[in-house]
């Protein structure tokens, strides 16, 4: 009887072991088999207006999102991102939204959304960005933002936004930055972990006596306290009316500007310092936002003592290895050169910093980072189709050659990218250095743009930068050549290059040495195509098959990426709508009646692109950047 027992009890427990199995694999369906996540992004569609109809491919009857506009999914295939930024919508935010549990990050800025924050949102608790930045939202701040644990980035200035900050957003210890600038907020402010904590032009907070103090940006990864906040606009009243006192004293005012000066300098530096000091001693579960922070032998191991038959590329900062987690994730290591020199550690600290606030499925992820005291290293995905430049070189490795629709879509999917970092990113971000070997190919043959150690960021008073060239010779942009001043027509010149890079197979500075072609290939496509001999240029290992009248359109698009003159050519919101069939014609018949350009108004000036590379008077730094290949 006691055998028959157990026999019984053991089969009850097998059979709530299956059913509990089967209920966590149907976890996002519901009883009608619709998956959940699908159910609330069509809520979030249904409250939304949607004019520009970005949305119009999501439908209820699918049961995987991730292949629908503005959604990006994890490993997993559960929606990880959600990001709609200046797309005109309106309407308000469903709060079916805080049923998408797997989301790490909510991109809605620069629209007309209005209405309250829904309350649901702190149910998201792997959400590490939220940007509902430039909408119209009212209502109090949810005191739920603070169940947020992962949250690092809020953004939530520009809106209607009534009442206090809630408390409880103190308990966020991870955050780096919170922006509620530009609202009606109120007091007390809560003590909170961020290093930047931004309150301007909220006229309850920041009265004319304390405007100034409202315009500082806090840096420290402190606690920012409102008693702090407010001794400090009494200590600045008292030096004004000291001041005012004592009448007017120049050198005493330029003194007082300069301590100041060096003080935020001193502080500023001092939280690099800190901040980017890391050894083996430092807990590698600690993250700095979404990036694991890894020990330097993690990845030694990883990478078998960075062994050479690891390695997949070489580039002027560093070289990439490709390296197996201790559970198995097959990530590319790259490991700076020179990691104690000046470069070294500016490139480091731009690619940490920059990277990890540019999310978007067209660009390369940048997982993590190790710092010790002589070593630098970044952790990202790793890349199994390598880089599209190795992709048109020859088939070495019995590989099949990219076929021309997938060039096409590499050409639209990079588009994407360089139209994030250019328009709706925050901070913009120019590249500097796009090319063949800079496209990176996921598993599903997906461009996405890699290597943003030379990217710039722009605030938004900044047309351009004035700074040292660095980039690749046959892809630097005329201007830039000429006077060191970049901006994000310079991309749009190094898309350009690209688009012809993906038409002919070769690269822009050593093509034709196989055909005994002389020149840069630019030069050379312009004259075929004078010619009318567009046939010529196309890839050999295409064999013809390719579509002719989006050949022509994609030459087009390349000539008038590579305009001399950076005024005349298009933003990269103008080169993805052209790359998709919408005025093209119009822009191409425009073109053709504007005289060769003389931007730099002199006679005699280069009108081949390879006489501005001979002619340039400044030192070109030509290098591979980071990331895998």
């Amino acid at each position: 009887m006691e055998m028959k027992l157990c026999v019984f009890e053991t089969l009850r427990l097998g059979v709530l072991c299956l059913l509990t199995c089967l209920g966590v694999a149907y976890a996002t369906l519901s009883p009608s088999g619709v998956n959940y996540e699908v159910v609330a992004l069509m809520a979030i569609k249904g409250d939304l207006k949607d004019p520009r109809n970005i949305m119009d491919n999501w439908d209820l009857s699918s049961v995987d999102p991730c292949s629908w506009r503005m959604v990006t999914c994890n490993l997993d295939r559960s929606v990880s991102a959600l990001g709609l930024p200046s797309q005109n919508l309106s309407g308000t935010l469903s709060s079916a939204i805080g049923n998408l549990s797997n989301l790490q990050s909510i991109t809605l800025q620069n629209n007309a959304i209005f209405g309250p924050i829904p309350d649901s949102i702190g149910k998201l608790q792997k959400l590490q960005t939220l940007d509902l930045s430039g909408n119209i939202f009212n209502g109090q701040l949810p005191s739920s933002l603070g169940d947020l644990n992962s949250l690092n980035f809020l953004r939530l200035n520009n809106n209607s936004l009534s009442g206090p900050v809630p408390q409880s957003l103190s308990q966020v210890e991870g955050l780096t930055l919170v922006d509620v600038s530009y609202n009606n907020l109120t007091g007390p402010l809560p003590k909170l972990s961020a290093r930047t904590f931004r309150i301007i032009g909220n006229p309850l907070l920041c009265g004319q006596n304390s405007v100034n103090n409202c315009s500082n940006i806090y840096p420290e990864p402190l606690s920012f306290p409102p008693d702090g906040f407010t001794d400090q606009s009494s200590s600045n009243d008292k030096t004004r009316h000291l001041a005012v006192a004592l009448g007017t004293s120049l050198s005493g005012i330029f003194v007082i500007i300069l301590i100041v000066a060096l003080l935020i300098w001193w502080r500023y530096r001092k939280n690099q310092q800190i901040f980017f000091d890391v050894n083996d001693q430092y807990d590698p579960e600690v993250c700095l936002g979404h990036l694991r922070r890894y020990t330097f032998k993690e990845l030694r191991a990883a990478t078998d003592h960075f062994n050479a038959k690891n390695i997949l590329g070489r580039g002027g900062y560093g070289i990439v290895y490709k390296g197996t987690l201790n559970d198995g994730t097959i990530v590319a290591v790259k490991r700076l050169k020179d990691s104690n020199t000046f470069g070294g550690e500016i490139q480091f600290q731009t690619e940490v910093e920059t990277i990890s606030l540019a999310v978007h499925r067209n660009l390369l992820r940048l997982w993590g980072f190790c710092s010790t005291e002589n070593e630098r290293l970044l952790v990202y995905p790793f890349m199994p189709n390598g880089s599209v430049a190795s992709r048109l070189k020859d088939n070495m490795e019995g590989r099949p050659v990219l076929d021309w629709t997938r060039r096409k879509n590499i050409a639209l999917g990079t588009a994407r990218g360089l139209l994030y970092l250019h328009e709706q990113c925050d901070p913009k971000i120019i590249h500097r250095d796009v090319k063949a070997a800079n496209i990176l190919l996921d598993e599903d043959f997906e461009a996405v743009v890699g290597d943003f150690g030379l990217a710039k960021l722009l605030d938004h008073r900044d047309s351009h930068v004035t700074t040292a060239i660095r980039g690749t010779v046959g892809h630097i942009a005329p201007e830039y050549l000429s006077t060191g001043q970049s901006s994000s027509k310079t991309d749009v010149f190094g898309f350009g290059i690209l688009l012809l890079e993906l038409i002919t197979g070769q690269k822009a500075l050593d093509f034709g040495r196989a055909a005994n072609q002389k020149g840069v290939m630019l030069d050379w496509v312009k004259k075929l195509h004078q010619e009318g001999k567009l046939n010529l240029m196309v890839d050999k290992a295409l064999n013809n098959d390719f579509d002719r009248v989006e050949l022509q359109e994609m030459i087009q698009v390349a000539l008038l990426c590579t305009q001399f003159n950076p005024s005349y050519r298009p933003k990269m919101s103008e080169v993805l709508r052209m790359l998709e069939g919408e005025g093209l014609v119009e822009r191409w018949e425009a073109s053709q009646k504007v005289e060769t350009p003389r931007f730099r108004g002199l006679e005699g000036i280069p009108q081949r692109y390879s006489d501005y590379i001979e002619e340039s008077s400044l030192v070109v730094e030509a290098m591979e950047l980071s990331g895998p290949r």
